[in-house]
């Protein structure tokens, strides 16, 4: 009798005449676009300006596919390098084969530079784009099914997927961790937005506490997985990694909620360098506001002080008329002998 299970395409490539649409770029391709429209509306409602998110994912996406890639050839350098391997094929991104640790990493570069050309905090940016991030993940998960790699044990649960015979791998069904890596994804990214809402985290904990809790979800689904990798004591090297980086997440939540509580007032500087966005707007108001109440302070400082130090230049005035007087009274006799 026949299970149910989940079908996995013939093809990961279709072809528009000459042209090749692979999947799994495909996928990678509607995952930068989700997370950038969603770290857009973020950013706007903390106060950014349209359009920010995008110039800086320009720098953040190149550096981001260049750092996975590399981290995905060094960790598995066997699968290009050695007897009977082409190094070539290490260049070949688009039949898989992407880090989320080197894509983060090298990422988190890239969004540096482009941060530091537009004069904003990267912390600030990173919590907009955090819960994107997530959501790309959970669409670029949806390649590997394209490419049909990346899967769990063997199972027949209604859910399996079906892998057909094909170099390196047995047909058969098998856990879809694709599929369990991409609903985490989604989990996380609504808990991100949740958590966001709920507490007001800035300085970067908004994304400090994304990749935690993916970090938690890639630890157990990584131990499903049967594709070749390198393993340190037992354990194979992504889980290690993931235990690794979620320490350090939450340490750096924990002491940026000490060190810098709140959320930052001001995200992005206006186009005159000063305090742009819907917080720096009501700052420069504020900051006016205050220096007209300063001048009309002044003002009425000086229009009280005005007669009272006009009193003693009169009465030195009338003096000095006194004194003139007598001699003016002394000459008119001399004028009348005259």
């Amino acid at each position: 009798m026949d299970i149910a299970y989940i079908p996995s395409p013939s093809t990961g490539v279709i072809h528009l005449g000459p042209i090749p649409l692979r999947g799994y770029a495909f996928c990678i391709i509607i995952g930068v676009f989700v997370a950038v429209w969603l770290g857009n509306k973020r950013w706007i409602a903390r106060g950014g300006k349209p359009g920010t998110v995008a110039d800086i994912a320009v720098w953040a996406v190149p550096f981001g596919l260049v750092g996975g890639r590399l981290y995905h050839v060094i960790t598995d350098y066997q699968l290009y390098f050695g007897e009977g391997r082409n190094w070539v094929d290490a260049f070949k991104i688009w039949e898989g084969g992407l880090g989320i640790w080197g894509a983060i990493a090298l990422g988190a570069v890239g969004a540096w530079i482009g941060c530091r050309l537009r004069g904003i905090p990267l912390p600030a940016w990173a919590d907009a784009l955090a819960p994107g991030i997530a959501l790309a993940q959970a669409c670029g998960r949806w390649g590997n099914w394209f490419n049909q790699e990346l899967y769990g044990r063997a199972t027949d649960l209604p859910w399996a997927v079906e892998i057909s015979a094909g170099p390196n791998r047995d047909a058969g069904t098998y856990h879809p961790t694709f599929l369990y890596e991409s609903l985490w994804c989604i989990g996380v990214a609504f808990l991100v937005i949740w958590a966001d809402r709920r507490f007001k985290l800035g300085h970067g904990r908004a994304f400090a506490l994304y990749v935690a809790a993916y970090c938690v979800g890639r630890g157990w689904i990584e131990y499903m997985r049967v594709d070749e990798a390198h393993h340190i004591l037992g354990v194979r090297l992504n889980v290690w990694t993931s235990i690794v980086v979620f320490v350090l997440a939450v340490i750096y939540f924990v002491l940026s909620a000490k060190l810098r509580p709140g959320r930052e007032e001001v995200v992005e500087p206006d186009a005159s360098g000063r305090e742009g966005g819907k917080d720096g707007k009501a700052a420069v108001e504020a900051k006016d506001n205050g220096k007209d109440k300063a001048e009309d302070k002044a003002a009425v400082e000086a229009a009280d002080a005005g007669p009272k130090d006009s009193a003693p230049a009169l009465a030195q005035g009338a003096v000095k008329a006194d004194l003139r007087k007598p001699a003016a009274d002394a000459g008119a006799p001399e004028a009348d002998k005259s």
